[in-house]
């Protein structure tokens, strides 16, 4: 902490005294925040060869459990942190060790620490994934991915406090079966892509949001004063859906007084019979998208509307878009994997920085501690939300 004092008066320009101040009031601060010199520290281990008195010949100790290659759990982990956090290329996480931190590092030695902290972190992962089945409420979504050239989906379940990703060859319910069981007894929320409702028989949540691009997009490409009437008429139930829905919700910037559970399926039931009720007026719509909209309406009506009833669902699967949002761009910049062991390595670091992220914790500390565990063969800490 330095103390600045002024030379002179800065109204009448009389000179201050250097000695016997006056001062009034409290300092005026300003701060200025700067790095200190970086440098690695580098722990040499020696093994001298000792000569038995017995024998005569020469035995080297064997190197402590924990020290594993040549970097330490702390560079290891940030590494690997900004790989999948930060979304940097390899090729420039070699630069920045170099050029800021001064490590000499090569390219193949990035990938080693990459597929050390996905070992790390194998134990919690796995966890994570066996206490999905048991989650009252799920998101699911899945995007494209790319391994070596090949077509691959990115998947991704969501738990209100932990996400579990994962990479697989189809795009089918078979990844949910893999992942949930037979049978989940919970409620799953998703868009309405066909392997929700052949897998799921249960309470299934479609996405309001999904549903309102379509209509938007139906209503872009419209030719008919039937297919707008449709797309209008659609868009406006929603905007008052979602405006009981904020009520409820306890929105600040709501209109009206925020609303119970009971009063919010009381001022929604009229809503769900003009929804349905215009989905069987363009059931036989000439227009494809209107068609296939009204259909969803009037088929698979009751998975509108399960979020009014059952507590923490949400109308929407924003859940599962958020947490695709970082693989997808962290896909763009890597372009993909290239090979099942990369797979494995990007679902799983994935799953724990972003599990990270929702409870709060520190990803990198996180993973800093489970390679220092992990090396030291101790068990690496869960990331299951403790019961209250």
């Amino acid at each position: 902490m330095i103390e600045v004092f002024p030379d002179s008066c800065r109204h009448c320009q009389q000179g201050l005294p250097a000695r016997g101040r006056r001062i009034s009031g409290e300092a005026r601060r300003h701060q200025v925040t700067e790095l200190p010199p970086i440098a690695a520290h580098v722990t040499e281990y020696q093994c001298p060869a000792v000569v038995c008195p017995s024998c005569g010949k020469t035995t080297h100790a064997a190197l402590p459990e924990e020290v594993v290659g040549q970097f330490g759990p702390q560079l290891t982990a940030l590494i690997a942190y900004l790989t999948v956090v930060c979304r940097i290329p390899r090729r420039l996480v070699q630069a920045l060790l170099e050029d800021a931190l001064h490590v000499p590092i090569s390219l193949g030695s990035t990938q080693a620490a990459w597929e050390e902290a996905s070992d790390a972190v194998t134990a919690p992962c796995a966890e994570l994934e066996g206490a999905l089945a048991r989650q009252p409420v799920l998101n699911g979504d899945e995007t494209g991915h790319r391994t070596n050239g090949e077509k691959r989906w990115l998947w991704a379940i969501v738990a209100p406090m932990f996400v579990v990703y994962r990479i697989a060859t189809t795009r089918a319910a078979d990844v949910l079966v893999a992942l949930l069981g037979d049978v989940f007894a919970g409620v799953l929320c998703s868009d309405r892509w066909r392997p929700y409702q052949t897998y799921h028989r249960g309470a299934l949540q479609f996405c309001w949001a999904h549903f309102k691009r379509n209509v938007l997009g139906a209503l872009d490409l419209s030719k008919t004063t039937e297919a707008e009437r449709f797309c209008r008429e659609a868009l406006a139930l929603h905007a008052r859906l979602f405006r009981l829905w904020y009520r409820f919700r306890g929105d600040p910037a709501a209109r009206g007084a925020p609303l119970t559970r009971a009063q919010l399926i009381d001022k929604v039931l009229p809503l769900q019979k003009r929804l349905f009720a215009l989905g069987e007026r363009h059931l036989d719509s000439p227009n494809k998208d209107v068609r296939n909209l009204a259909t969803a309406l009037f088929v698979h009506h009751e998975k509108f509307f399960v979020f009014v009833h059952h507590e923490g669902v949400e109308p929407t699967n924003n859940r599962a878009e958020r947490a695709l949002r970082a693989a997808v761009q962290w896909r763009k910049i890597m372009f993909g994997n290239r090979s099942e062991e990369g797979e494995v390595a990007v679902a799983r670091l994935l799953t724990v920085t972003r599990t990270c992220q929702m409870q709060q914790l520190n990803a990198l500390a996180y993973l800093t501690a489970a390679i220092r565990a992990h090396r030291q063969r101790h068990t690496v800490a869960s990331l299951l939300p403790k019961r209250s």
